[in-house]
C-alpha cells in the first residue's frame, strides 16, 4: 500500500507537469523566436541610418547577421523591401514559416511541439514586429537546429526539475500520510487478524490513541467496543453451551425418570380404588405434559438448521404439501383455503419455508380443536400479495386468537407459548428460519383469529 501510495503520488505530479510542459515549451520558444526578432528590430534601425543599404559593407552586416544566427534579414514598410544577407550564403527555395504576429495558444503549442519533433535541418522564416519597429515587417531567416537544440536542453531542464519536484513532493506527502493514515492502518490490520485468530485473549483488544481525535480515532473505538463486546459474548456463549450440555444432560435423564414414572402410573391407573382411579388420569396427563416438554427442550437443543440453498419454490404448491404434513389436508373439521395464485414463485431454500409453513400451520390447527366447534367454519387460509421489491404471504386462522401474554413473548423460546404445557419453540425456530432467507416473520393485528404475516424480498423485475 506504501509503495502504490507513492506510486499514484508521484505519478499525478508528473502528470500535471506534462500538463504544463506543453505551455511552457511554447512560451520559451515564443521568447526565444522574439529575441531574434528583436535583433532584426536592431538592424532595421542601423540601415535607417544609411541612405543606401546595399552600400553597407559586409564587415558591418555580416557580425550582425551573425549576431542573430540568421542567413538573411528582410524588412518591409511603405511598399518597399530590402534584403541583407550573409555574403556567399544561399538562399534556400522554401522555408519553415513562423509567423509572430499570431500568438494563439493553441497554435504556439503545435509548432513548438513540431519543432522539438521534426526540427533541426528547416529553415525557419520568422515573421514579426519587433518593437520600437512602427509598421515595419522584420524577416529573419536562419535554421532551426539552434532553436531545437536550445528547446532540448530547456525540455530536459523541465524533466530533471519535474522528477526532483515529483519525488519529494510524493516524499512529504508520503511521510505525512504514512503517520497520520497508513501506519494507524497497518495497526488496525494487525489487530484484527490477532484478535480473529484468538477472540478470547483479552489483552488483544485494540486500544485507541488518546492523541488522536479524527475519523481513525473514531473507528479504533468503535472496534475496540465491538471487540470487547464479542469476548464478551463469545464468554457468554461458552458459559451457556456448558450450562447447556449439563442441562441436556440432566433433562435426558429426567426424560428417561418420567418414562418410567409413566409406565408405573398406567399400571397403577388400572387398579380398582376409586381414589386411583379418580386421581390416575391427572397424574397421566401431568407425566406426558413433562415428557413433551423434556423432549422439546432436547430437539431444540439439537436444531442445527443449515445454510439457506435459495432456488425457485412455488407456494401454491409448497403450502399444500405443508397442510398435509400439518394434518390439515383431509381434517374432518378444519377446512384448508389455499389461495396463492401458481405464479407466486419466491427464490428460497425450500426446507426452511416448508418447516415455517408446516409449524403455523400445526399451531392453527391446534388452536381451532381447542375451541372444540365454538367457531362457525373452522378455516385455515394462505394468501400472498406481491409489491415492488417484496412478496408477502399470509397464514390466517379464523380461531380464538393469541391471549395477551403470549403476544409479548411470542417469538421467544420457552415463553410465548399460547397453551399450557407448550414451549414457545416453534415460533421462535420459525422466525429463525424466516431471518436467514432475509425475510421476516410478524404477527398481525386482527379482530379475529390469528394472522401471521412472511415478507420477503423479491427482485423487482420479478
Amino acid at each position: 500500500m506504501s509503495f502504490k501510495l507513492i506510486t499514484a503520488i508521484a505519478f499525478v505530479i508528473l502528470l500535471v507537469e506534462v500538463a504544463v510542459f506543453f505551455p511552457s515549451l511554447a512560451n520559451y520558444r515564443a521568447s526565444w523566436l522574439d529575441d531574434r526578432l528583436r535583433i532584426g528590430g536592431v538592424a532595421v534601425r542601423v540601415f535607417d541610418a544609411v541612405p543606401d543599404v546595399m552600400d553597407l559593407p559586409v564587415e558591418i552586416t555580416d557580425p550582425l547577421l551573425q549576431s542573430a544566427g540568421a542567413l538573411a534579414i528582410v524588412y518591409r514598410r511603405a511598399g518597399q523591401t530590402d534584403l541583407i544577407a550573409i555574403e556567399g550564403a544561399t538562399m534556400p527555395a522554401e522555408a519553415h514559416l513562423a509567423d509572430m504576429r499570431d500568438r494563439n495558444p493553441v497554435r504556439l503549442i503545435m509548432d513548438a511541439t513540431e519543432t522539438l519533433l521534426l526540427g533541426g535541418d528547416r529553415i525557419l522564416r520568422i515573421v514579426g514586429v519587433p518593437p520600437g519597429a512602427g509598421d515595419v515587417v522584420v524577416e529573419v531567416l536562419m535554421p532551426d537546429g539552434p532553436l531545437r537544440a536550445d528547446m532540448l536542453t530547456y525540455s530536459g531542464n523541465i524533466l530533471a526539475l519535474s522528477l526532483i519536484i515529483a519525488g519529494v513532493t510524493a516524499i512529504v506527502i508520503y511521510v505525512l500520510a504514512e503517520s497520520l493514515l497508513i501506519a494507524p492502518i497497518k495497526r488496525l490490520t494487525a489487530n484484527v487478524l490477532a484478535f480473529r485468530n484468538n477472540p478470547e485473549n483479552g489483552t488483544l483488544i485494540i486500544t485507541p490513541d488518546p492523541d488522536r481525535d479524527d475519523e481513525i480515532a473514531v473507528l479504533e473505538q468503535a472496534l475496540a467496543d465491538t471487540q470487547a463486546e464479542l469476548f464478551s459474548m463469545l464468554r457468554q456463549r461458552r458459559h451457556l453451551a456448558d450450562l447447556g450440555l449439563a442441562v441436556a444432560k440432566i433433562n435426558h435423564d429426567l426424560r428417561n425418570m418420567l418414562t418410567s414414572a409413566q409406565l408405573l402410573s398406567d399400571q397403577v391407573a388400572t387398579l380398582d380404588d376409586p381414589k386411583v382411579q379418580r386421581l390416575a388420569p391427572r397424574l397421566v396427563n401431568t407425566l406426558d405434559r413433562a415428557i413433551g416438554f423434556a423432549q422439546s427442550v432436547l430437539d431444540y437443543g439439537r436444531q442445527q438448521a443449515g445454510l439457506p440453498r435459495p432456488q425457485p419454490v412455488g407456494v401454491r404448491a409448497l403450502g399444500f404439501e405443508s397442510a398435509l404434513a400439518a394434518g390439515l389436508a383431509g381434517h374432518p373439521v378444519i377446512r384448508f383455503d389455499n389461495r396463492v395464485g401458481d405464479d407466486i414463485v419466491l427464490e428460497l431454500d425450500p426446507d426452511h419455508l416448508g418447516r415455517v409453513l408446516v409449524n403455523l400451520m400445526k399451531n392453527a390447527r391446534e388452536a381451532l380443536e381447542a375451541v372444540d366447534g365454538k367457531t362457525t367454519g373452522p378455516t385455515v387460509t394462505l394468501d400472498a400479495e406481491r409489491s415492488p421489491g417484496r412478496t408477502r404471504l399470509f397464514l390466517a386462522d379464523n380461531g380464538p386468537g393469541l391471549p395477551p401474554r403470549a403476544r409479548e413473548n411470542l417469538f421467544v423460546a420457552f415463553e410465548g407459548s399460547a397453551r399450557a404445557g407448550g414451549t414457545g419453540l416453534g415460533l421462535a425456530i420459525a422466525r429463525e428460519l424466516v431471518t436467514a432467507n432475509g425475510g421476516e416473520l410478524t404477527l398481525l393485528e386482527t379482530t379475529t383469529g390469528a394472522t401471521f404475516a412472511l415478507d420477503f424480498p423479491t427482485p423487482t423485475c420479478a
